[in-house]
């Protein structure tokens, strides 16, 4: 199996420049192309951004709903007041009340996203060095915090995801699968890149976007030219 892989990874190779930025179009061609899994993989962007994360104002996070989803089946915990656990689990929540609280407690997180209400925040301080951590803990900026519980459950179903630059500048996200439609793709990151795009810092200055790589689960990362997108 191990040879096998190591022929899959020196034709990869080959297919990629090392000196070449590729178009938005042809990069979606050539990563559906490199990758060997034989589950639909997930396809990411990595976006380096021109920011210094070390000053408050320069972060850069949000949430972007993408027009296709992201093909996850996401798992969502709802820990909302009494009067909202009906509505919430009808808008798609698979885990809903507060006495998820203590089993996060005995150190359960069997769970992609918290959505919580603002009036259960002072609930979990208990729980927060283990949800801190693991980037699950609920944020009004990021739109886990609402009062309306069951209109963020609904919106995260329909494909809104969320994003925050890491230590280095650099944002993360899955923005579908390999099964998907060239044309999916081209839209989800299209809109994902929109709304990078509107989040820059008045602040930073000099390039905004450095670089941005494509890649499917397991595969190499594709340089993208910044020309497919507009650079301010």
């Amino acid at each position: 199996m191990s040879k096998k892989l190591t022929k899959n990874k020196k034709k990869f190779l080959e297919k990629i420049s090392t000196k070449k930025k590729y178009f938005l179009e042809e990069a979606i061609v050539l990563v559906k192309k490199i990758n060997f899994v034989k589950f639909d993989a997930s396809i990411d962007i990595s976006v380096h951004l021109g920011i210094d994360v070390r000053v408050p104002n320069q972060m850069v996070r949000g949430t972007v709903i993408l027009p296709h989803g992201t093909g996850k089946n996401i798992c969502i915990l709802a820990l909302v007041s009494k009067d909202k656990e009906t509505e919430s689990k009808k808008a798609g929540a698979n885990y809903v009340g507060l006495n998820y609280i203590e089993k996060i407690q005995s150190g359960w997180t069997e769970f992609d996203i918290i959505v919580a209400t603002p009036s259960v925040m002072n609930q979990l301080d208990s729980i927060g060095k283990i949800l801190g951590p693991k980037g699950l803990m609920p944020n009004p900026k990021m739109g886990t915090v609402s009062v309306n519980p069951e209109e963020s459950i609904k919106e995260i179903r329909s494909g809104r995801i969320t994003f925050k630059a890491d230590r280095y500048g650099i944002v993360h996200a899955s923005i579908g699968k390999v099964s998907f439609l060239n044309q999916y793709l081209l839209e989800n990151i299209g809109e994902f890149m929109k709304i990078i795009i509107q989040n820059k810092p008045s602040s930073s200055k000099g390039s905004y976007i450095k670089s941005i790589y494509l890649s499917s689960t397991m595969s190499y990362g594709i340089p993208l030219d910044l020309k497919s997108f507009v650079n301010k």
